[in-house]
């Protein structure tokens, strides 16, 4: 695999200065997350154009390899946290949506990112929709956005997320289905895996087929919450070891949003962590 770090974790570093980081730090991949300061897909054109090559030269510099993630909290609606959705009653929102993830395909393809990584979102607030019906929402998109990306060269990483519609593997199981198309893959996220799942050791092996692109972090059940990778009672070197048992080899990227107030230190720490070897049990 290839060890990375999620922009998000570095919102008071300049993008360049992130990539920066992470290279010197020993990284080789970054999830770079869409947001106002880090490839605005709705920045000025000239500005747009300036910044992919700008950021494609770089992770070239670095050997870091990059992937597009979705999951800016207020860039498409300043008073609504990750709004809207794919799954929106009114038919502007989910095309707001809908034409957001097209444009991050379109960056993917732009700066060498395989994958684009997103997520359904949470049932609309006062929605009467049946979860037939959002499933339906869901997979009209989905084969839409499969089919931009596959003419691009690009995969589409689905993240199941707790408190989501799409939550669990089941529930990917299920739309995976109904998309049925090989540009879908799975984004997974170890520690929802953790909270959703008996086993994200196991969910690797399970689902490993599927693996386009790895979220890390700890978590302790039952709260989602993205922790040190030291912290929480889930076994995260278990989980690297399943990732080398199945032979994955795409990117693994710390997901720790939470954690910008000490973004190097923190990242330091967390490529040690995941280099030393698992203690013996005392």
């Amino acid at each position: 695999m290839r060890l990375g770090y999620n922009t998000n974790g570095f919102a008071s570093h300049s993008l360049a200065d992130a990539l920066t980081v992470l290279g010197g730090l020993g990284y080789r991949s970054v999830a770079i997350t869409l947001d106002h300061a880090a490839l605005n897909p709705y920045a000025p054109a000239a500005a747009l154009a300036a910044a992919v090559d700008s950021v494609a030269r770089q992770c070239r510099e670095l050997d870091l390899v990059p992937v597009i993630e979705t999951g800016a909290r207020f860039l498409l609606d300043p008073w609504r946290k990750h709004r809207p959705t794919l799954l929106e009653d009114d038919e502007p929102g989910r095309s707001r949506r809908l034409d957001f993830l097209a444009r991050a395909i379109d960056l993917a393809a732009a700066i060498g990112a395989p994958v684009v990584s997103l997520w359904s979102g949470a049932r609309p607030d006062g929605s009467s929709a049946a979860p037939g019906e959002l499933d339906l929402r869901l997979v009209d998109a989905l084969e839409r956005l499969c089919r931009r990306a596959a003419a691009v060269g690009v995969q589409i990483g689905f993240e199941p997320e707790p408190g989501m519609h799409i939550q669990s593997m089941a529930d990917f199981d299920r739309i995976a289905a109904a998309v049925n198309h090989p540009a879908l893959g799975l984004t997974l996220d170890v520690g929802h895996a953790h909270l959703t799942e008996d086993s994200a050791p196991d969910t690797v092996r399970r689902h490993a087929a599927r693996l386009v692109n790895v979220h890390l972090e700890g978590m302790r059940r039952p709260v989602h919450d993205h922790l040190l990778p030291w912290e929480g009672d889930m076994d995260l070197r278990g989980v690297l070891a399943a990732l080398d048992e199945v032979g994955y080899a795409g990117p693994a990227t710390f997901e720790l949003s939470r954690h910008s107030h000490a973004a190097v230190e923190v990242a330091r720490a967390a490529l040690a962590f995941a280099a030393s070897p698992a203690q013996p049990a005392s």
